[in-house]
């Protein structure tokens, strides 16, 4: 999958700063490099865990403006976009927004997870990243990628390098000048971003769309 792009104005941006750029030049003379000329990258990330995760159900497989349509369509109808309001709506009201049925079935099913406390995203930060994904991917309607997006753009966490998502992947295509990326040499640089991987996803994020 793709990642989400950056969300609206107005959000705060993943933090980083000098000891993040330093180690991760030092570790990679290319990726250094790209640093040097991209400069800091401010992307914008959503503290709310829970409409985050709606976001990125809505977003996959679609385009990021369609996205936002759709998003925006849902936060208007429920006033707001809470696992409150996602658990008493009714999964027609959801679906109307522009959602497949597949998708509104999702959403309404999270939304009634966390109404009832079956996840509970205060306990996330005392879980590792394995253990959160393993816990929100066990969501029907959310997978590896999406609980590896929630956990840059909502929990913070440091050390995030998806696999599952075609930008990373092309990014790391760019940087090394290779035209097929195996996982094998995935992982190979995912170690030596560690552990200021999700720094290192910023950058490569940016690499693909050049």
């Amino acid at each position: 999958m793709e990642t989400p792009p950056g969300i609206e104005r107005g959000l705060p941006t993943f933090e980083y700063g000098a000891a993040e750029i330093d180690y991760l030049k030092r570790r990679d003379k290319k990726l250094g490099a790209a640093i040097d000329r991209l400069g800091m990258i401010r992307r914008k990330v959503m503290p709310e865990p829970f409409p985050a995760l709606a976001k990125s159900i809505v977003g996959q497989q679609v385009s990021s403006k369609a996205m936002e349509t759709v998003y925006g369509r849902l936060d208007q109808a429920l006033s707001g976009v809470t696992p409150a309001s996602v658990a008493g709506a009714d999964v027609e009201a959801i679906q109307k927004c522009g959602l497949s049925m597949r998708k509104a079935r999702y959403i309404k099913g999270v939304g009634e997870a966390v109404f009832r406390g079956d996840i509970d995203f205060s306990r996330f930060g005392e879980m590792s990243d394995e253990d959160v994904i393993a816990r929100l991917a066990s969501l029907p309607g959310v997978g590896v990628w999406t609980a590896e997006m929630l956990l840059i753009h909502s929990f913070h966490r440091p050390d995030v390098v998806s696999w599952g998502d075609l930008a990373i992947r092309r990014g790391m295509m760019r940087l090394y000048g290779l035209k097929t990326l195996s996982r094998e040499q995935f992982e190979r640089y995912r170690r030596r971003y560690s552990p200021h991987g999700s720094v290192a996803s910023l950058y490569l994020w940016a690499l693909s769309v050049e």
